[in-house]
């Protein structure tokens, strides 16, 4: 359930951000979520992002920067060992200088430049460019 559900929000705000809307509100929330989220925005990919009501049900909203090309989450959580973080992000993002890899690692969820840093693998949650 939580893999569908970080998957139907990167869609919700890929589609807000190619329609040029400022801000997007998404329903079902997740501790992974804001974890991708605050990745995305210490990145520069997102402006901020607001938790309400985080123990019921819930909603994110989530303000837009217009940065945003493409994100996806993976539904089957490859996992990745230290050195092969390299490769898969060649083969993954369109190009060297810009996107980032999220993972969940024994140290948190990071993005793959943290990750290279720690020498830490883990199960690649998605990406975004």
């Amino acid at each position: 359930m939580g893999k569908r559900i970080l998957n139907d929000a990167l869609r919700t705000i890929v589609n807000a951000e190619r329609r040029n809307k400022g801000v997007t509100e998404l329903r079902n929330v997740s501790s992974l979520m804001c974890s991708f989220f605050s990745i995305m925005k210490t990145r520069g990919y997102i402006k901020d992002f607001q938790v309400h009501d985080l123990h019921r049900v819930g909603r994110i909203t989530v303000e837009l920067a217009g940065r945003i090309n493409d994100c996806k989450a993976l539904t089957y959580r490859q996992y990745l060992k230290a050195k092969d973080i390299e490769e898969y992000k060649l083969r993954t993002l369109p190009t060297k200088q810009w996107g980032y890899v999220v993972m969940t690692t024994p140290n948190g969820v990071l993005d793959h430049e943290e990750a290279m840093k720690q020498n830490v693998g883990g199960q690649v949650l998605g990406y975004f460019y």
